[in-house]
């Protein structure tokens, strides 16, 4: 930090095993994502190249390499997983995965239906090659996860091998653990976090609302995801009281009385 300030919270060290802040680029330029992490990459844990954006962005080695210049690891949204899947080409995801020097690996069920056993298979195939992410949760606004299901297909992933799950949200933080509005489900969050510890969960969280709410419930060192570039240093104020949401919530009440 730039200069000394009491009363602020502990905030876990890089690499974290805790405290993440994942960062979703949707489509970034190279010199976009270099400016990015001039001002941001000590709060940034890992970086997402959302859905099948990676397919199509031009220059995709060379940026790959901007985040590898920072020992930030880096990851190809689950979607893609799941379009290599459908169409029966999981080896091929594999090779793609190795060509471009990726190790972190998201597996995820959002879009197509995978029986759980089998999506808990390639989990496991998958830790072979590298760190495995799994999503639970669907796409699809219509189908609501009783909580319950929520922590059996949390623990069966972890249990496979995931080293963390994530919450599904989407980009725009509307399904999943979210309504519509974006309100958390608060009831589903909390019975969750009775079951699945909280240092194992990533919560996608893209708007504000949604990271103050995992701030002020598991508190600072709450792992985040689906944080856009240009939010990751309004978040980390965020985390440690420096911002009007969270001014408070670390004070010593009787120290600045």
């Amino acid at each position: 930090m730039n200069y000394k300030l009491s009363q602020i919270p502990d905030r876990t060290k890089k690499p974290r095993k805790s405290g993440l802040t994942m960062v979703m680029d949707k489509g970034l330029s190279v010199q976009e994502a270099k400016n990015f992490l001039s001002a941001s990459h000590p709060h940034v844990d890992i970086i997402k190249l959302g859905f099948g954006t990676s397919f199509v962005t031009p220059n995709l080695e060379e940026k790959l390499e901007v985040y590898r210049s920072y020992d930030i690891p880096i990851y190809f949204g689950g979607t893609l997983f799941e379009a290599f899947l459908i169409r029966n080409q999981f080896d091929d995801y594999i090779d793609v995965c190795k060509k471009f020097g990726i190790s972190y690996m998201e597996v995820s069920d959002g879009s197509i239906t995978i029986p759980h056993a089998e999506k808990c298979g390639y989990i496991e195939k998958l830790t072979k090659h590298g760190t495995v992410l799994s999503e639970v949760g669907s796409k699809d606004a219509a189908h609501i996860i009783p909580p319950y299901k929520w922590i059996e297909l949390m623990r069966a992933e972890l249990d496979a091998g995931s080293t963390y799950v994530i919450a599904e949200a989407r980009e725009a933080g509307n399904v999943g653990i979210y309504r519509g509005s974006g309100e958390v489900r608060e009831g589903l969050v909390q019975e969750i976090l009775t079951q699945i510890p909280a240092e194992s969960i990533i919560w996608e969280a893209p708007q504000k609302a949604q990271q103050l709410y995992f701030i002020e419930l598991v508190g600072c060192n709450v792992n985040l995801g689906n944080i856009a570039p240009s939010e990751v240093i309004p978040l980390e104020t965020m985390r440690i009281g420096l911002r009007g949401d969270t001014f408070n919530l670390y004070l010593d009440k009787k120290e600045n009385a």
